[in-house]
Formats: C-alpha cells, structure tokens, sequence
C-alpha cells in the first residue's frame, strides 16, 4: 500500500509517501519538500499573515499534486507547532480543508514526542532498553523516555531552533550577550523538566532525531548522508567546542560546513544551544542518530490501526 504523509512543520512543508503494509519495515518511495519557514511569516500577536497562509496553501496545493501523481492511496496531514500557536491557526486549516478536501489534524507537543518515540523504538527495537528521544524542530524541543512502544514521559518545550533564532537574536551573528541570555533562558527551562524524565531511570540507549541534530553531528565528524545507514553519534565533548563557534560564523560560513544547508545555517547557534544544554542537563554523553523520526511514527500508528486483511 503506498501511504503518504504531509507534514506542515516550522520550517518546511514535507510530503514522504512510503511503500507499506502491516508487518512489515516501511519503504521510502519518494519525498517532497518546500522550506516555507512559517515563523518568519508571523505576524504582532502570533498571527499567520495572509501572505503566509497563501504560500501555505500553495505547497500544500503543490504536494497534493505530487501525491496524486506519485499513486498514493491513503494520505495523513498533519500541522505542529507553528500552526498550532499561531492565534489564527484553526482558521488557517479550516480554510485549508476546505479549499484542498484533506483533514489536516493539528498534532500537540506532546503526541509529537509520542509519535516520535515510536518510531525510534521500532528503528533500534527492543534491545535497546530503555530509550531516551530528544528532536530538536523549528517551534519546540520534544523529550521522551521509555521501556516500551509508548513512553512514560513525553514533554515538549517552546525552544526550536527556529523560534529562538526569530524570538532571542536580533543580528547575524547574535551578540555575547544575547547568547548568554539564550543559554540562560534554555538551561532553566529543561531544567524544569529533568526530573519529570529522571524518575523513571537512566536510559540505556540515547537517540537524537531532526535536521538539527543531523547536521550538528555531521559538522562534528559524522559520516555524510551519502554513506547509507551507517552508525552516526552527536559526542557531548564535540559539540561544546562548536556550541561557541558556530554563534561566531556568519551565515555564509555555516552553510559551508559539512551537512548545512543555507536555509537552515541562521537557526544553528539557537539550535546547538539547546542540544548542548539538553544533553548536559539530561546527563548524555552521546546521542545516536535515528533517520526515522515524527513523519515515520505516523505512517506506524496508521498501520497499526489498520485491519488485517
């Protein structure tokens, strides 16, 4: 069965669409991606602005083209945090489904971390023990922890790469002030949350998911995309060090670092902050990367709904 997922995230409209069936590893088929950055298209009190939601709604148009084209049967879309917090986000899909006939549900923080963790679990299996999931996005910071397919905790937090790069930085490179700042304000808010995870153990098996953790673990020596599923981890003891060099960089020289795309390079100092923060204050030493991460744990949870033919 050829599935799709339309995942209107922070930075990016996103259409995977996979080869599945229950019971067995969902394949890849095709992607389709447009960067849209829809923080940037926030207008005074967190409203979408008009320009926003009609670029919004022609990729969106767009990838239910590519859908269609692309033979998928069952579609799932779905919004997160920037939609989700925008004061006129409900009007914005309301007009969307009705404009395009496709349900676009609005995932919480928390289902996102859910969601998320499920597809760690099923990527590394049961051997791993008890997993700690940490995804950096463009809105928030999402944080579960458990020993089964559903964690114990789940957490979210306002502190996405790209939020904090919009909402703390007024220039290019941020000023030493104004990081500090930022570290000050990420560190307290995870700490709030350390001991909600703590409680319940030490994981076994720490894994990091999203864009943000990719390029920063391939900037600190991780092998490159095109080497395949090979084993990739983000050290703590690497990443302090370019914690403070990439708020140095200006934009171009991020984006000639290995793994970094131009449209992602402004958010990368905000977004090594909190991992660098995450990872001390959690006490993690290294992070392995999963290449499944909320866009997989959605098409799971579809197949597992589904009945057995």
């Amino acid at each position: 069965m050829r599935l799709g997922v339309l995942d209107i995230g922070s930075n990016t409209v996103h259409l995977l669409v996979m080869d599945a069936h229950r019971g067995a590893r969902p394949l890849p088929a095709y992607s389709h991606k447009v960067e849209l950055r829809l923080a940037e298209h926030m207008e005074a009190g967190e409203r979408l602005s008009k320009e926003g939601a009609a670029r919004l709604r022609g990729h969106v148009e767009e990838a239910l083209r590519v859908a269609e084209d692309k033979g998928v049967e069952d579609l799932m879309a779905f919004a997160t945090s920037a939609v989700r917090e925008a004061v006129n986000g409900e009007e914005v899909l309301a007009d969307l489904n009705t404009r395009t006939e496709v349900d676009i549900q609005v995932l919480s923080g928390q289902d996102e971390a859910r969601l998320t963790f499920l597809a760690v679990r099923r990527w590394f299996g049961w051997s791993s023990g008890r997993l700690l999931v940490l995804d950096i996005g463009g809105g928030s910071l999402e944080i579960a922890s458990g020993i089964d397919e559903q964690p114990d905790v789940a957490v979210s937090l306002p502190l996405g790469a790209g939020r904090l790069t919009r909402d703390r930085f007024s220039a290019d490179p941020p000023s030493a002030e104004e990081i500090r700042a930022l570290r000050r304000h990420v560190r307290t808010e995870i700490a709030r949350k350390v001991g909600d995870v703590a409680r319940y153990g030490r994981a076994d098996h720490a894994v990091a998911t999203s864009k943000t953790f990719r390029q920063l673990a391939r900037i600190t020596g991780a092998a490159p995309s095109s080497e395949g599923n090979v084993r990739r981890v983000l050290r703590h003891t690497d990443l302090v060090g370019w914690t403070g060099r990439l708020a140095e960089m200006d934009p171009r020289a991020r984006a000639g670092l290995p793994g970094v795309s131009e449209g992602r390079a402004p958010q990368l100092p905000a977004g090594a902050i909190v991992a660098d923060a995450a990872m001390d204050l959690l006490g993690v030493g290294e992070l392995e990367v999963c290449p499944w991460a909320l866009r997989e744990g959605v098409i799971l949870r579809r197949l597992d709904m589904m009945p057995e033919r």
